[in-house]
């Protein structure tokens, strides 16, 4: 009687929130413990509801694991994504290692004048759980390490990968202005991040287009702007260009330099599209006096399944250089399916640009290096992991993913033809009701 009686509160409250009236109330499930999921029927829902990186949008239907409750007309949400693994190389420039990638994220909603506030926390212990501030990853290039350029290998996220506030106003019935402030954050750049896309949840490692495509999802002194019309919104912002340094414990600080645009489409419940166009000051400490233009372009389809969900990305991105013109570009296809409840199979499909930075390895540039396309990497990584609930309303599973290269023959003397990689891996991921 007693979670019945705190069931019939939580709705309560919950119809008092800004978007829940009872026409929308068919929209959200609740579990046996009051813990609430909401899938948004309209665009507008899905921006207020903010359950990606940013102010990024997924496909309505699109399921986001939470734990969720009301306090006090506050709607409570809290996400996490750990993985604890062991990654297996070949090649001279492979390495086999122990860590942990992970995120954890606390959200809270609460009606405030005619609009919605939200402030969220995203947090990561990857400093800690990854030693060396990288962890392996074939042909992945981007940021340093000890001063040195990071070759082969993944940098850890800071400690505080957001702190922001956000309000929403509605303006009429389909129309809605937003606001985004943050001292660290994600401007309106690329579609959702990696770590959040439904497409990559049980891929444990970042992907190698990572530095043409999302790695502004962690930046300083976020301020942006959007206004959402129906199926379309148009995001302006502005923010500090310098990706984090080394040391990921603090909040870095850096003077409004940068801006960027994105443009999103939602034509239906299933399918999100966008583009986005950046000028970034100075992102990379190694070539502080480089500017970039960034363009990205992407389609998100999520599919509702019996007993499970298949989500997808097809992602672009591209990187110029204002300083000598050298362009970068990424392609991804990643697909995610889970069925039967417990069961999850993806696959991450990439082909990149590669710079002379690889040949350099891990030791200090050369003087006067410029840094130039060599080559296109292909990466075909397949995976499979298996739920099986050791704690309560946690999803707990045994997983493993292997990953096959195709090489620039300009780089097969180092890596040779044919390198691979081997993860074995657990994942813990809060949730409640049927959203996994």
């Amino acid at each position: 009687m007693a979670v019945a009686r705190q069931t019939e509160k939580n709705s309560d409250d919950m119809q008092n929130m800004p978007g829940m009236d009872q026409k929308q109330m068919p929209g959200m499930q609740t579990d046996e413990n009051g813990r609430m999921n909401m899938h948004p029927e309209t665009f507008l829902e899905e921006i207020v509801h903010h359950g990606a990186s940013g102010t990024s949008a997924e496909p309505n239907s699109t399921p986001v694991p939470m734990l969720m409750t009301v306090k006090s007309n506050w709607a409570l949400m809290f996400h996490a994504n750990v993985f604890v693994m062991d990654e297996q190389q070949s090649s001279q420039r492979g390495h086999d290692k122990f860590f942990s990638t992970n995120w954890f994220m606390g959200m809270a909603q609460h009606k405030l004048g005619p609009g919605t506030f939200t402030t969220r926390m995203m947090l990561s212990l990857e400093p800690a759980t990854i030693s060396e501030r990288q962890y392996p990853l074939l042909f992945q290039q981007g940021e340093t390490a000890f001063g040195k350029p990071i070759a082969d290998g993944q940098h850890p996220h800071d400690f505080f990968m957001e702190l922001a506030a956000l309000y929403d106003l509605k303006l009429g019935e389909k129309s809605l202005l937003s606001f985004y402030f943050a001292p660290m954050g994600d401007p309106a750049i690329g579609p959702t991040s990696y770590p959040h896309r439904a497409s990559a949840a049980e891929n444990p490692v970042g992907s190698l287009g990572h530095h043409q495509e999302d790695s502004t999802h962690i930046a300083d002194d976020v301020v942006t702007v959007g206004l959402t019309y129906g199926i379309t919104r148009i995001e302006a912002s502005g923010f500090h260009g310098r990706e984090p340094d080394e040391f990921r414990w603090d909040l870095d600080q850096g003077k409004i330099d940068s801006w960027s645009t994105r443009l999103t489409i939602q034509p239906g419940k299933n399918c999100s599209g966008q583009y986005s166009y950046a000028r970034i000051t100075s992102p990379e400490a190694l070539f502080a006096g480089e500017d970039q233009e960034r363009m990205t372009a992407s389609v998100m389809y999520n599919r509702p399944l019996r007993d499970g969900n298949w989500a997808s990305t097809m992602l672009w991105g591209r990187t110029r250089s204002l300083q000598d013109n050298s362009v970068f570009d990424s392609y991804l296809l990643e697909s995610t399916v889970r069925f039967r409840t417990r069961n999850y199979a993806w696959t991450r499909i990439e082909n990149v640009e590669r710079s002379n930075e690889l040949l350099v390895g891990e030791n200090p540039l050369p003087p006067n290096f410029r840094e130039q396309p060599i080559g296109r990497v292909q990466a075909y990584t397949f995976g499979y992991d298996h739920d099986i609930d050791l704690i309560p309303n946690v999803a707990s599973a045994i997983g493993a993913q292997f990953t096959t290269y195709g090489v620039a023959d300009v780089l097969k003397p180092i890596y040779g033809s044919h390198p691979v990689g081997f993860t074995i891996f657990v994942r813990f991921r809060p949730f409640s009701g049927k959203e996994r």
